[in-house]
């Protein structure tokens, strides 16, 4: 299946780089268009190409990997999915201006974030409704953006956990996980796993397990 990445930030890139390592093709896409991705291109070799937003959406699998404020923007005007796979990676964060004075109200300021009040639904809830017609799956999510990169650690293989409620969809996004090199752990359904796993305060989230 082709893999389309649509965000070229921390998540997208090292994803990419992941990939790259196996020799996974894909293309990433941001909205600055493909020139702008030349030095991660030079950096991580033929498997990964750069590619415009609707070039990267659609692929068979599309990882999603922008920030959520992004997401109406980005995702408005898109082409029918189709039944394609959408993998959900954001998370229903702001990020703060370091230069703002800090919010003593804010538990989560010294990271520089800020969580976003969803008005009690979980980030994947809200975020299949601005994709229709999509089979997502939520994963490469739950931890930050440098361990992605890292696959093999301590004698072991980096935990991913995904979920999602098309069982063939997922099982594709298994297959994606594993052959970039992380063990895939089902969290089971949309509603059940997103919140699992969704940061910031997903009883999974940030935690990093490795099986050995």
């Amino acid at each position: 299946m082709s893999i389309g990445i649509i965000g070229s930030g921390g998540l997208g890139a090292n994803v990419a780089r992941a990939l790259a390592k196996k020799g996974i093709a894909a293309t990433i896409s941001n909205s600055r268009g493909p020139a702008s991705l030349a030095a991660l291109i030079a950096e991580v070799g033929p498997s990964i190409k750069a590619g415009t937003v609707a070039e990267a959406a659609s692929a068979d699998i599309v990882l999603v990997a922008v920030r959520w404020e992004s997401l109406p923007e980005v995702l408005s005007g898109m082409p029918a999915w189709n039944g394609r796979i959408v993998i959900d990676g954001t998370n229903p964060v702001e990020f703060l201006d370091p230069n703002a004075p800090k919010d003593p109200s804010n538990p989560l300021a010294d990271w520089g974030i800020k969580a976003i009040d969803l008005g009690g639904k979980h980030s994947s809830a809200v975020f299949r409704e601005m994709v229709p017609g999509a089979r997502v799956v939520k994963a490469l999510n739950h931890l930050g953006v440098d361990a992605l990169t890292q696959t093999e650690v301590s004698g072991g293989t980096r935990v991913q956990f995904y979920s999602g409620d098309d069982a063939a969809a997922k099982a594709e996004v298994r297959k994606l996980l594993e052959a970039a090199g992380y063990f895939a752990v089902d969290l089971g359904t949309l509603d059940v796993g997103g919140p699992l796993a969704q940061l910031p305060f997903g009883p999974l989230a940030a935690i990093n397990f490795i099986k050995i």
